[in-house]
């Protein structure tokens, strides 16, 4: 199924370096092609999104956007509730990828429009696992509007 698809942009928006290695290894790991970017708050995201700042009129629109929730200057939350409530943004699916297994943050970030919630696993292996998980479905399964 994936043997000719185009590369896809995806966008992670986490403070934690660390977490950020972590989720480019694991998409390099299943052999996602792509484009990564990150960005290190909900404003950034923002920035990016409608590109603003240092974000120019030549970057990429994401497919995807990888969400964490717990971030410094605007948090997930904010972000995710500015990006659905955005026409221009609100079809690029988000998924939550946060450390949060709080039930108040499940059924708030669903009621704010993500496309999926994802608890950040442990292991690395966990961490493929969901990766696999995450490109066979939003990335082969299903069709995405385009940019």
């Amino acid at each position: 199924m994936s043997g000719s698809r185009q590369p896809v942009t995806i966008l992670m928006a986490d403070d934690d370096d660390a977490d950020v290695m972590l989720a480019r290894k694991a998409l390099a790991e299943v052999r996602l092609a792509n484009d990564f970017h990150h960005v290190r708050d909900g404003q950034e995201l923002l920035d990016y999104l409608y590109r603003e700042g240092r974000y120019g009129a030549d970057t990429p629109r994401p497919a995807l956007v990888l969400l964490d929730l717990n971030m410094p200057v605007m948090d997930g939350r904010q972000a995710l509730e500015r990006i659905k409530a955005d026409p221009s943004l609100r079809r690029i699916p988000v998924i939550v990828l946060t450390t949060s297994k709080a039930e108040e943050d499940i059924v708030r970030t669903y009621e704010l429009g993500c496309n999926s919630y994802i608890t950040k696993p442990v292991t690395f292996e966990g961490l493929v696992q969901a990766m696999k998980v995450v490109e066979s479905y939003w990335l082969e399964i299903v069709t995405l509007p385009g940019g």
